[in-house]
């Protein structure tokens, strides 16, 4: 197995670049922050990102808790890949994250300046420290329900580096705002989800009131049951539905809570002298 570094200082573009990089060295897999991804998913590991600390992420990156460590080369040996390239701040980190997966050493290094511009080097870190954004290799999709409650951006990603069209790098990345960014902790409550919930479902067409709504909450995102009433001659299934989108669409855009599922209960029918009928 070929063991291959990716080093720069943190915050330079290394997340953004790296399978820019990995792809001009045929390279299938990643280490970076404390993962094991290829192009589409995490494969094994836990994000350095999702620490409620600098000092927190620092560790989970290095892999110093045993049971981290072990998952991933768990699925490395798995993977039995013929090359693998690591992440890191410095040529020393990269070492160390390599002898703690037990990997072979280190057969060369690449330097985040043998692939970006400084004027695209110091546009990165500008990025990183007025807005505190960092970049996770994977799309979107691959890690949402890890990072529930986070904010984040799909970043879409073309770079040229040729002059044929088969020289265009074409990725998805996630922009994610870590915890440790911030200047303190929040938390948002199960109420003002059930307010947004009734706020979205009262708007929704032919939807005449809001009756009720009820939240559980999981690490990975939260259920929601809507009971509402409609308004008779209308389709119901349709506008179930428009509940559905409505309520997911405004939830995760408003709070960055994942949604899991939204379940919607229709309890009556209303017409314009009153109830026509309501369930039990």
């Amino acid at each position: 197995m070929e063991v291959i570094g990716f080093v720069g200082a943190s915050g330079t573009g290394k997340s953004y670049r790296c399978h820019f990089v990995a792809k001009q060295n045929r390279i299938q897999y990643i280490i970076d922050d404390g993962l094991l991804v290829d192009s589409k998913r995490v494969l094994a590991g836990l994000s350095a990102k999702k620490e409620a600390t600098k000092i927190a992420s620092v560790r989970r990156a290095l892999f110093v808790d045993d049971s981290h460590a072990e998952k991933v080369k768990e699925a490395i040996r798995a993977l039995c890949p013929e090359k693998i390239l690591i992440l890191g701040t410095s040529e020393r980190m990269i070492r160390h994250v390599a002898s703690r997966l037990e990997l072979p050493p280190v057969l060369r290094m690449i330097k985040i300046e043998d692939i970006a511009s400084p004027e695209e080097i110091e546009k990165a870190l500008s990025v990183r420290r007025e807005q505190g954004k960092h970049v996770i290799p994977v799309p979107t999709f691959a890690i949402k329900k890890d990072f529930s409650g986070y904010f984040i951006d799909t970043l879409k990603i073309i770079l040229n580096y040729g002059k044929t069209p088969e020289d265009t790098y074409r990725s998805e990345k996630t922009v994610v705002r870590p915890t440790f960014s911030y200047m303190g902790e929040f938390h948002i409550a199960d109420g003002v989800l059930m307010s947004l919930a009734a706020h979205e479902a009262e708007k929704v067409q032919n939807v005449s009131k809001h009756l009720k709504t009820y939240v559980k909450s999981y690490p990975e995102g939260v259920i929601l049951t809507l009971e509402i009433s409609v308004f008779f001659g209308r389709n119901i299934s349709d506008i179930a539905k428009d509940v559905q989108e409505a309520v997911k669409e405004s939830i995760e855009n408003y709070t960055a809570i994942n949604v899991l599922e939204i379940n919607v209960s229709v309890k009556g029918i209303e017409v314009e002298d009153g109830y026509l009928h309501q369930a039990k």
